[in-house]
């Protein structure tokens, strides 16, 4: 199974929902990575960031689905919550580094096997997307397919 993730800023949910199809590659700055699930990734994240349950995150409807045009057969746009966003924008590179950690350690205890390294990168490429479009006030979304 192959999965295309592409993150990216949008100034509301309406622009966000308007590239469901196409995706947001030539209309928002995006960051592309490919094979984990990305909706659970932004609960661990924001999990570990938060010090909530992945539970309590998932009870309270986060990360909010925005599009969903093929019913969950296809592709989904996701908005990151504020908290996430704002976590994200706030961390320090040694901060970054201790959520991948971590992060990979959940996934080993699923039996996936994520290279620290590519974590940690994954995380300084969102880090880095939330601070550019913070200063936009643009909310962070999430493409799969």
């Amino acid at each position: 199974m192959s999965i295309v993730i592409k993150f990216f800023g949008a100034p509301d949910r309406d622009a966000a929902a308007a590239v469901a199809h196409g995706g947001p590659d030539g209309v928002f700055e995006s960051l592309t990575f490919g094979n984990f699930d990305a909706e659970e990734a932004l609960i661990e994240w924001e999990s570990i960031f938060t010090g909530r349950s992945f539970e309590e995150l998932a009870v309270a409807g986060e990360p909010d689905g925005v599009a969903d045009p093929d019913d969950g057969e296809g592709v989904v746009v996701l908005a990151a919550s504020r908290v996430l966003q704002d976590a994200l924008a706030a961390a320090d590179e040694r901060r970054l580094a201790e959520v991948s950690q971590l992060w990979v350690q959940e996934r080993a205890a699923d039996g996936e096997v994520f290279d620290r390294e590519t974590a940690t990168g994954i995380l300084t490429g969102l880090a880095d997307l939330a601070r550019a479009i913070g200063g936009r006030e643009d909310r962070l979304y999430c493409w799969m397919a």
